[in-house]
């Protein structure tokens, strides 16, 4: 039993480390020049972000079904049932991490300044966007994250 809840612990805490949130930034991320594009928020709305499945929880209960199932009965029934513990717990532990890592988001389509359109689909923040809000897009290493757009911005046309 204890096994058991360290193992899950463990796969629990590694599922847990990912964030598309725009209000979080990657470590990497820190001290880049990003671009920033100004636009105006056409529509919101919520949309899931599939959870991964990386192959942590899996692994993680297998170990732990093997492990309680080789405990049950003698030698050979141990086996047995060691096996069909690891089939079950590698199932178990692996939908356990896909629905740990599951996000609620929202796609945020905007239209730039030259008029062409974007969409991004972010995790849901601590502002709330609506349709008409101007918006600036910052995108550094190839990720996009949609924020309100300061209120004193000067116009340099």
């Amino acid at each position: 039993m204890k096994t058991l809840l360290i193992a899950s612990a463990i796969a629990l805490s590694l599922t847990a480390c990912s964030t598309t949130s725009p209000d979080v930034i990657q470590r990497g991320d820190a001290q880049r020049m990003s671009q920033v594009q100004d636009a105006t928020v056409l529509s919101v709305r919520p949309v899931t972000v599939d959870g991964s499945q990386s192959g942590v929880g899996g692994v993680t209960g297998g170990v732990v079904g093997a492990v309680a199932g080789s405990s049950v009965g003698g030698r050979r029934e141990g086996a047995v049932v060691g096996v069909i513990g690891a089939v079950v717990g590698a199932v178990v532990g692996n939908a356990i991490e896909r629905n740990a890592t599951r996000e609620e988001a929202v796609e945020v389509v905007v239209q730039l300044r030259n008029g062409e359109r974007r969409s991004v689909v972010q995790a849901k923040a601590n502002e709330s966007l609506y349709a008409g809000d101007a918006v600036v897009l910052v995108t550094t290493g190839g990720k996009t994250r949609v924020t309100r757009a300061p209120a004193n911005t000067p116009n340099y046309r």
